[in-house]
């Protein structure tokens, strides 16, 4: 079957959120023409499926139609809401599982009314299977946009092997997150599975290496989009003509619901979690004033402003600075990249290639490994490793 023929089915977490929004629009816009490629990056990779053959559902607290989300989001003009047709307006969320005690800011009347584990869980699969036969689709993949989650005590047994993750999900434990949860009903489907976000998900050592057993592709975390992907450009830069990094300081201000979630201390500090080790892997010394600062500031909405200031020691011991002000478009960086992962995950699932995708780093802030080892964090390398693979 040729790539325009085949149709690959997305099921997003978090479906009605500004980025699921904002790629969905883009892809109706490319159906109808009334947009090019510019800002896909793997636009120019043919042996990908088409992005015109992603056909896209998925889960979320807040009921509406995408259309009436993405007016909401005020990330697109109205009249490009428009001019994507009824593509959005045809997708209508499934509800979604949720836990206040992971994600207080979070919350919606469009909640599965199951409280067991177990159950969740089969009414999960139930939807993924119902979507794939819904739309006769050759393979659904799982994509995490949801809210961040708080992390729970990853040391747990409960999360260190599939036989006890079994038991933990049997036992209604805890310590197992609505995004784990997700994860797993993905990898028990076959379905290839995306993390976005920062959220403890498929890189806990249970579901890795599950996704190895089931030979199931499984990607993450965190997306890097805006100050973080600036920081993997310019540090290895530094590093490569011996200016010293003696302190980087990084602010963000957003307006989205993605920093409303944030403004809750705990999911915040899973945030900041994904960002730590980045720049000390790009430089190979620990920069000891690394500051992170991230603040909900509701007028700014979607575009947010991350601003860094950067110390720097060099030749004959001279201090120098460099300011860097990032006015960005949050689900405008987002988008693109979700749009790439669902195609590359359904590429490494077409060549049988199970667990950890490592070479999908380049779209990570925390990228996770099969040894659970540092990852390469530096961009230029990244696409390296990516475009290697893609070649192959």
């Amino acid at each position: 079957m040729s790539d325009e023929q085949r149709k690959v089915g997305v099921a997003v977490v978090g479906v009605g959120g500004a980025v699921s929004t904002t790629a969905i629009a883009g892809v109706e816009l490319l159906k109808v023409g009334a947009c090019g490629t510019e800002g896909l990056p793997f636009a120019d990779v043919e042996s990908l499926v088409p992005y015109t053959s992603l056909v896209f559902g998925g889960w979320d607290l807040d009921g509406d139609d995408l259309a009436k989300a993405a007016h909401l989001h005020r990330v697109l003009e109205p009249g490009v809401i428009e001019a994507s047709g009824a593509g959005l307006a045809a997708v209508t969320p499934w509800p979604a599982v949720a836990d206040p005690d992971y994600c207080r800011n979070a919350v919606g009347a469009n909640v599965v009314p199951i409280s067991s584990l177990r159950g969740r869980v089969d009414h999960i699969r139930t939807d993924i299977e119902r979507f794939r036969t819904e739309h006769d689709l050759d393979r659904v993949v799982v994509v995490n946009l949801a809210s961040t989650e708080r992390w729970p005590d990853l040391t747990l047994p409960s999360l260190q092997t599939p036989e006890a993750f079994e038991e933990a999900l049997d036992a209604d434990d805890p310590v197992i997150s609505p995004s784990m949860i997700y994860a797993y009903a993905a990898i028990v489907s076959g379905s290839p599975y995306v993390n976005f976000t920062p959220s403890a998900s498929a890189d806990i050592p249970a579901l890795l290496e599950l996704a190895l057993q089931r030979s199931v592709p499984v990607a993450g975390k965190d997306g890097k989009t805006g100050q973080t992907m600036i920081k993997t450009v310019l540090a290895p830069a530094f590093a490569s003509r011996s200016l010293h990094v003696d302190g980087w300081y990084s602010t963000n201000i957003l307006g989205n619901r993605d920093g409303q979630v944030l403004d809750d201390a705990d999911s915040l500090q899973a945030k900041l979690q994904t960002k730590g080790n980045v720049l000390d892997e790009c430089l190979g010394y620990h920069v000891e004033d690394h500051q992170v600062r991230i603040d909900y500031y509701k007028p700014r909405g979607d575009e947010k402003e991350a601003w860094d200031n950067i110390d720097l020691t060099g030749f004959l011991g001279q201090k120098m600075q460099v300011k860097v002000d990032f006015l960005c478009r949050d689900s405008i960086l987002a988008a693109p990249l979700v749009l790439e992962l669902a195609r590359m995950v359904d590429e490494a699932a077409r060549r049988k290639e199970g667990g950890a995708q490592e070479q999908l780093g380049y779209f990570f802030k925390a990228p996770i490994t099969r040894d659970g080892s540092e990852p390469v964090h530096a961009l230029y390398r990244q696409e390296q490793v990516l475009r290697e693979w893609l070649a192959r």
